[in-house]
């Protein structure tokens, strides 16, 4: 098996590394997830790309529902007449790709392709707080936290989470 990144991947596609991570979960390709990283198999790739289908299907806008949030790995909340879809997994829809030692501390990150320092990663991480999509009005919505990366601002990296979200949830 001759194995790629996530990033050379998407490189190749033509897609984004979040849609290739969709790609991995849903087992459109074959991948294996080693050290927190997904490892992907150039032949499922190949003719994952070559699909006729993806080739000749027209655009449409991606409906960001409550069941297709839950379907890209969002945990549904109803309580006290609130009903939400919260995504734990937004650091990944945003294109933040990191690894952790087994105690639990960054031993590598990377945001959009680009290799970044543990540091700026960690103030990433801590720049949105809750990401959830609340059914009463039909929106995306964020908590922003406490701090903000030089990399990219809170409001750059809520952009990026929702072009996220509407990019994993397009095949659907």
């Amino acid at each position: 098996m001759t194995a790629i990144t996530t990033t050379n991947a998407a490189t190749q596609a033509g897609v984004t590394v979040a849609t290739i991570r969709t790609w991995c979960r849903t087992g459109a390709v074959a991948a294996v997830k080693q050290a927190g990283r997904w490892i992907i198999d150039t032949a499922s790739l190949a003719y994952r790309i070559k699909l006729p289908t993806l080739l000749h299907r027209k655009a449409r806008p991606a409906a960001v529902t409550a069941e297709t949030v839950v379907a890209i790995g969002g945990s549904r909340w109803q309580r006290n007449g609130h009903d939400r879809v919260y995504l734990n997994n937004w650091a990944e829809l945003a294109g933040l790709d990191v690894s952790y030692y087994n105690s639990g501390n960054i031993s590598g990150a990377s945001y959009r392709g680009e290799g970044i320092s543990n540091s700026q990663a960690r103030l990433i991480l801590g720049s949105i707080s809750k990401v959830w999509f609340d059914t009463a009005d039909g929106r995306l919505h964020c908590r922003y936290g406490w701090s903000e990366s030089r990399i990219a601002t809170r409001e750059e990296i809520w952009d990026h989470v929702a072009a996220g979200i509407r990019t994993a949830i397009a095949p659907l």
